[in-house]
C-alpha cells in the first residue's frame, strides 16, 4: 500500500473499493493462502448449513404431519412423538455447533485479514506463517467485541419488535398503520446497517489499537463521523450482495429440487465462489475504511509504532496504550 495516510482521507466510495481490490491483487499470494485456510472453510460451512438445515427441517415437518394424522394414545403416535423430539434435539444441536464453528472461523478470518492489511500498510515483512501465528492471540479480543455487539443487536432488535407490535396494536387494519409500519421498518433497516458499520470497524480497532469491547465500539462510532454516509453505503452494498447470494442459493440449490442436478451443482458452485469473494473483499474493505476514517480525523498512525504493535503479537502480548498507536494529530 503505497498511498500516504494524509491522502487516504480523500478516498470516496469508489476509491475505497479500488484501493481494496488493488491490495488484494498486489498481494494475491498471501490472500489466497488466507482464503484457502480460513475463508474457504467458512464459506463451505455457511452454505452446507443451509442445505443441512433445510433437510432436517423437512424431516421435522414430515413427522409433525404424520403425527397429526395419527390417533393420540396409539403406539405409532408415541413413536412419532419420540422421533419428533429426537429430530428437534438434533436440529438444535446442529445449530449450536454451526454457530460456534462459524463464529470461530469468522473471528479468525477477520484477525488474519486485518493484520495482513495493516502489515502491508506499515511496509513490514511478514509471511503467511506469521499471520497464522498471531491470529489465535487476537481472537480473544475480537470475541469480547463480538459479545458486546451481540448484546447491542439483541437490545436493538427487542426494542424494534416492541415498537412494531405497538404500531400494529394501536393502528390495526388502516392505511395509516400500514404506512407507519413501513416507516418503522425503514428506520430499523437503516439502524441495523449503522450498527453493522460500528461492529465491523470495532473489529478492526480491536486488532490495531488497545481498545476492544465497548471501548472499541465507542471508538468505531467516533471514527465514522464525517464518513457516515460512505460507510453506510459500503456496508449496505455488502449486506445486499450477501442476501442476494443467500437467496440465490436457497432458491436454486437448497429448494431447487425441480431443477436438473447439473444446474443445481452449477448454481451451488457459483454461489460458493461469489460468497467466498465477498467475504474476502468485505474484510479488506472494512480495514481500508478504518484507515480512511483515521486519516479523515487527522489521527496519525505512526507506521513504526503500528508495526511494533503488530510485532508484539508475536511475543507475549502487551497492549499498547492509545497514544502509542495513535500519535498527535497532523494537519493538512
Amino acid at each position: 500500500m503505497d498511498r500516504e495516510q494524509e491522502q487516504m482521507q480523500f478516498l470516496g466510495l469508489f476509491g475505497i473499493f479500488k484501493e481494496s481490490f488493488k491490495i488484494i491483487i498486489s498481494w494475491r499470494k498471501i490472500f489466497t493462502q488466507i482464503t484457502l485456510t480460513l475463508i474457504l472453510p467458512l464459506t463451505f460451512i455457511f452454505l452446507a448449513h443451509l442445505e443441512i438445515s433445510n433437510s432436517l427441517f423437512r424431516d421435522i415437518k414430515h413427522t409433525e404431519f404424520e403425527k397429526e394424522l395419527t390417533r393420540p394414545g396409539t403406539k405409532r403416535y408415541n413413536n412419532l412423538s419420540d422421533t419428533l423430539s429426537s429430530e428437534w434435539i438434533t436440529f438444535l444441536l446442529f445449530k449450536v455447533a454451526y454457530f460456534t464453528i462459524l463464529l470461530v472461523l469468522s473471528l479468525l478470518s477477520t484477525a488474519a485479514v486485518v493484520y495482513t492489511v495493516a502489515s502491508i500498510y506499515t511496509g513490514r515483512d511478514f509471511t503467511f506463517r506469521t499471520v497464522i501465528t498471531i491470529v489465535p492471540k487476537v481472537w480473544k479480543r475480537l470475541m469480547v467485541t463480538f459479545l458486546c455487539m451481540f448484546a447491542a443487536f439483541f437490545v436493538y432488535n427487542f426494542i424494534a419488535v416492541v415498537v412494531m407490535v405497538i404500531c400494529m396494536v394501536a393502528f390495526p387494519y388502516n392505511a395509516f398503520g400500514v404506512v407507519l409500519l413501513y416507516v418503522v421498518l425503514l428506520v430499523y433497516a437503516m439502524g441495523f446497517v449503522y450498527l453493522t458499520v460500528i461492529w465491523h470497524l470495532a473489529s478492526v480497532v480491536s486488532v490495531l489499537e488497545s481498545s476492544y469491547g465497548i471501548k472499541a465500539m465507542a471508538k468505531s462510532k467516533d471514527l465514522i463521523k464525517g464518513n457516515r454516509v460512505v460507510a453506510i453505503v459500503i456496508f449496505f452494498l455488502l449486506n445486499l450482495s450477501f442476501f442476494l447470494i443467500h437467496y440465490l442459493f436457497e432458491l436454486l440449490v437448497a429448494h431447487g429440487s425441480s431443477l436438473q442436478v447439473w444446474k443445481r451443482v452449477g448454481f451451488g458452485i457459483l454461489s460458493f465462489v461469489l460468497l467466498l469473494t465477498l467475504f474476502l473483499c468485505g474484510l479488506v474493505i472494512q480495514t481500508v475504511l478504518y484507515l480512511v476514517c483515521k486519516s479523515y480525523h487527522h489521527e496519525n498512525i505512526d507506521k513504526g509504532d503500528l508495526s511494533n504493535h503488530l510485532e508484539s503479537y508475536l511475543g507475549e502480548y502487551e497492549p499498547l496504550s492509545g497514544k502509542d498507536v495513535q500519535l498527535e494529530q497532523y494537519h493538512v
